[in-house]
């Protein structure tokens, strides 16, 4: 497990502080309330103020134990195939190893993968269903199924040779990457990030099966302290005595608009009955496209919000999930929902357009903006995640600060987006005070100045790069 200075906020909300052990207490169910549509409405589930159950009941650890790597490692040299990963590919093994991905055991097999694909979903052996809204696969070329031939087991290596994995009972499959975006983003244009870093241009054929991790993945980024697995998640929660978990998810620098979504939440949560809802803050620290800021600057940047007291450390827990980022809206919003509940999340926010992006060939967005809170609501195997949908908070010009969007009064609001906000950071412009916090800001800006400064060298950002 991760020491406690990685997921600890006293103080500096990077710090270690002491931890008492205390179990979560289960208490009497109670009906809860949602919010459908702008109002909060009655539904009918009954939430235990608990830890929820991982999807199949199980979390999925798929990391050789550590008595038994030594000898796990001398049996992969001697597979003879070889299947290189890239850093996608790498990413994918690091979320099926923790369990992000339960009840899934490794790279998907034909079956899972048009589940998947056409119901967006997963049925187990009792006949109950999971959310599986994105396929988790590998894929390989004609040469290398070749070298594959009849064995029942590869290596999987990284760019360097190194042994990462064995992937054992596998499967080989037909790739229709055609199919697989269409269904994915709903459209087959040009210019997906997701689709031409990793499937566009991969091999013909997918290999699905069952995968032992030799060691727990790491970068060596100085960040693998923030990246806690499921289970090291449930374990905090369960010190800190939470009785609820809401999640957030997140891929850009926190504003205030979002802080008044998660502050508000925990509000709610409190009002429900809850005695002490604890806030996940779960950037993804996969792919992202080239115009998003990296993820080491967004955590520096996300430091400075706890540090300013913006979220309070002592109620938040800040964790790296490790997915790449799809884009594919509605589709991909369920894959963020499902895996915070192997997470241990019960409560899930949710604002508009998630992992939504502008159309990439016309001047629109690609997905309607209140599409994926209304999918998350109805989508198989998320019924026991209650979906915590919010307006659209925007500067109100009257307070000077973020606040919910009244349309009554919409002259007042300012609409600050992501692209108006990377303008402005870009140029060393100030936001609006209460827009975000001065420090957090400073981050934004002292990054397109690293960007700027590289780019005026004749070279492009190292960090540009990983994004």
């Amino acid at each position: 497990m991760a020491s406690s200075a990685a997921i600890v906020f006293s103080g500096s909300p990077f710090r270690s502080s002491p931890l008492t052990s205390h179990r979560v207490s289960l208490h009497a169910s109670r009906p809860v309330s949602l919010r459908r549509g702008g109002v909060f409405s009655r539904r009918c589930l009954a939430v235990k103020a608990a830890l929820i159950e991982p999807d199949g009941g199980k979390l999925m650890d798929l990391v050789v134990e550590e008595s038994k790597r030594r000898v796990m490692k001398r049996e992969a040299e001697t597979v003879p195939v070889r299947i290189m990963l890239n850093r996608v590919d790498l990413e994918w093994v690091h979320v099926l190893s923790e369990g992000w991905a339960s009840p899934l055991r490794g790279f998907m097999r034909q079956s899972e993968f048009l589940q998947t694909l056409h119901f967006n979903s997963i049925r187990l052996e009792d006949g109950s269903v999971v959310n599986m809204s994105v396929p988790i696969v590998l894929a390989i070329d004609d040469e290398q199924k070749s070298r594959v031939g009849d064995s029942d087991r590869v290596t999987l290596v990284d760019s360097s040779g190194n042994p990462i994995a064995i992937l054992s009972d596998i499967e080989i499959y037909k790739h229709p990457k055609e199919e697989r975006i269409a269904r994915t983003w709903g459209t087959t244009a040009p210019g997906l990030p997701y689709a031409e870093e990793a499937i566009t241009r991969s091999g013909n054929w997918l290999i699905g099966g069952d995968l032992q991790v030799l060691e727990p993945i790491k970068y060596n980024d100085g960040l693998d302290r923030f990246r806690l697995s499921p289970s090291q998640l449930r374990e905090e929660f369960t010190k800190r005595d939470a009785d609820a978990v809401f999640a957030f998810q997140l891929r850009n620098p926190v504003h205030n608009g979002h802080a008044l979504l998660m502050t508000d939440t925990r509000r709610r949560l409190l009002e429900m009955g809850y005695k002490n809802p604890v806030l996940l803050l779960n950037p993804l620290g996969g792919f992202t496209k080239a115009d998003d800021v990296p993820l080491s600057w967004r955590m520096r940047q996300h430091e400075k919000v706890l540090e300013d007291g913006v979220l309070d450390p002592e109620t938040t827990v800040v964790s790296i999930f490790p997915s790449p980022m799809h884009y594919a809206g509605p589709t991909e919003v369920q894959w963020h929902a499902k895996a915070r509940i192997n997470a241990g999340a019960n409560f899930y926010i949710v604002g508009r357009d998630p992992a939504g992006m502008g159309h990439p060939t016309e001047k629109r967005d690609l997905y309607d903006a209140d599409h994926g809170k209304q999918v998350l609501s109805m989508a198989p195997g998320l019924e026991r995640l209650n979906i915590l949908p919010f307006k659209v908070a925007a500067y109100d010009t009257t307070q000077g600060k973020m606040a919910f969007f009244d349309p009554a009064r919409s002259q007042d609001f300012l609409f600050i987006s992501g692209t108006k906000m990377r303008g402005l950071a870009k140029k060393k412009e100030n936001p609006p005070d209460g827009f975000m916090c001065p420090s957090g800001w400073k981050v934004l800006v002292d990054y397109y100045d690293s960007v700027n400064a590289e780019s005026g060298n004749g070279r492009v950002s190292e960090a540009a790069i990983s994004a």
